[in-house]
């Protein structure tokens, strides 16, 4: 994998000097002790490490590169020069954080100390984040930092439209830079199958193809224009081994029991084909479909093939089964299925909803991973090990995390990056491409959200893992056109699942922002402002 060309889109050779130091850091670190002086990068710069702390060092060495245009030389530890390095140090882990590091920063080295390679990781982006607004310089100080949540994610709608793999890469740098540890992968849809199952050929070779896409100012019309693709399974597995080299773990999202159009067109016997006017085929309008799995046994040893495929390709601890807007009509409408409720002493449609999540859950438990779904997953009974991620509102997860229940909060209002960042009229203004799902959420909204709800006692608010941003891909076509929607949003997003919540000033946010963007011009990310 070429990293160096991967961020040579990421970060940007920068001249010049500033007239004073800035501690632009996003999101904002635990505590930040500033001291007098400087670390100046030249041609003698050495990194320190010892040979467990390689890729975190040649990451950091080839951005340096790019930001001062100095090749940085790695040395082995316990061969320190007297000055000018930088030594990234091990610790014996004294807390359970391995997220947490201490930047140490004076005018003769700098001194990266973690528990991990995640937490030196983490402190090479804090370094990254002041030399890159200082210019190749890094203001003395000592910061000593560590993660407010567990979970601080970004989703990606590759189902809708499809995105180019370098940009994706190039997007989980911009996620590792503000230490986004997780990429939620959102591969199937009612319009579309992206990722390649090997047992079941037509899930892409049909699956993965829609006649037609609403364009831009249209939702209900057509562009008669033949759209589709898919990830073949190799191009997944190098994505994710580089997500790793980041420290993000990408979590893949098939989702059923509903959205499963493209499935069933693909595969017939999946559906509810003993109903009326049974007719499945890969939609080419948004929206939500009655196409719904049936629970044959056939449709279960087919989730268990799928998922077994999907699980070779993602080592995530967390399986993501979505479970959200699946219609009961068919069900009720079905035969079989209402047979399957009565044999299966079921109370209703509802209650075949959690059935059906029980068994996913099950096929799941013997691979030795988790269930994580949408709040719909909730209807008709919960297992006591499922993980809720609430996006209707924060009232699925708050009712999740009393039960004991670990949950993601994703609330509409505040993590839909799909919706305006600007009024709706003023955005149109600019024209039809500019459309948006809907909402306004700017950035100031973000930024004052609190993942933990008043409601819940300090015992259930353990249950509560963080928080991440959706990009649901209806309108968001380009690649240019998904960072318009994300930039600088993530950098609010960034500070509400790392930052601790008592520190938050929008203002003061703000300034810091400024520096940061920059940044984000200089790499040729295509933000709102």
């Amino acid at each position: 994998m070429n990293i160096k060309k991967t961020c040579a889109v990421f970060c940007f050779a920068l001249t010049g000097m500033l007239n004073a130091q800035h501690y632009s850091i996003i999101p904002q670190p635990t505590n930040l002790q500033i001291n007098k002086g400087s670390f100046s990068l030249n041609k003698d710069t050495q990194i320190i490490i010892d040979p467990h702390l390689e890729n975190e060092a040649l990451l950091l060495v080839n951005d340096i590169e790019l930001i001062k245009g100095i090749k940085v030389e790695l040395a082995k530890a316990g061969i320190a020069p007297v000055s000018n390095f930088i030594k990234f140090q091990l610790i014996k882990p004294l807390i359970k954080s391995t997220e947490e590091y201490t930047l140490s920063i004076d005018e003769k080295s700098i001194l990266i100390s973690a528990s991990s390679a995640q937490g030196i990781f983490y402190g090479s982006q804090t370094l990254l984040q002041l030399l890159q607004v200082n210019h190749g310089m890094a203001p003395a100080c000592i910061i000593n930092d560590k993660p407010r949540f567990s979970w601080r994610g970004m989703h990606l709608d590759v189902a809708r439209h499809m995105f180019p793999l370098k940009d994706i890469k190039k997007f989980l740098r911009w996620m590792a830079y503000h230490k986004l540890n997780t990429f939620h992968l959102h591969l199937t849809e009612d319009q579309g199958w992206r990722i390649e199952i090997k047992k079941y050929p037509k899930l892409t070779s049909t699956g993965a193809w829609r006649r037609s896409t609403p364009p831009y100012g249209a939702r209900k019309s057509d562009n008669n224009i033949k759209y589709g693709g898919f990830y073949t399974q190799d191009q997944l597995k190098d994505l994710v081994a580089y997500a790793q080299k980041l420290h993000i773990t990408i979590v893949p999202e098939i989702d059923m029991p509903g959205h499963m159009s493209a499935a069933i067109a693909s595969y017939p016997y999946l559906g509810n084909s003993d109903i009326q006017y049974f007719n499945p085929q890969v939609m080419n309008r948004w929206g939500v479909y009655p196409y719904t799995l049936a629970p044959k046994e056939k449709t279960f040893q087919w989730i268990d093939d799928v998922l077994s495929e999907v699980c070779e390709i993602f080592p995530s601890k967390y399986i993501h089964i979505g479970g959200d807007e699946a219609p009961k009509e068919q069900w009720q409408e079905s035969d079989f299925a209402k047979a399957f409720i009565k044999k299966n002493n079921l109370k209703d449609s509802h209650a075949l909803q959690s059935y059906f999540i029980s068994r996913i859950e099950k096929i799941l438990q013997k691979k030795k991973r988790k269930l994580i779904g949408w709040d719909e997953i909730r209807e008709g009974g919960l297992s006591k090990d499922a993980t809720v991620m609430s996006w209707r509102g924060e009232e699925g997860g708050i009712a999740s995390a009393k039960e004991g229940h670990d949950v993601v909060m994703t609330p509409i209002k505040f993590t839909y990056f799909n919706f305006y960042q600007a009024p709706e009229k003023e955005q149109l203004a600019k024209g039809k491409n500019f459309e948006a799902f809907g909402g306004f959420i700017p950035i100031e909204k973000i930024y004052h959200y609190n993942p933990v709800p008043a409601e819940l006692s300090t015992k259930e608010s353990q249950h509560i893992l963080g928080t991440q941003a959706q990009l649901w891909s209806e309108y968001i076509k380009t690649w240019d056109r998904l960072e318009y929607m994300a930039f600088p949003r993530i950098a609010a997003l960034s500070e509400v699942a790392w930052s601790s919540n008592t520190k938050k000033d929008f203002n003061e946010f703000s300034k810091r922002l400024k520096d940061i963007k920059l940044q984000y011009k200089r790499a040729g990310i295509n933000l709102y402002e």
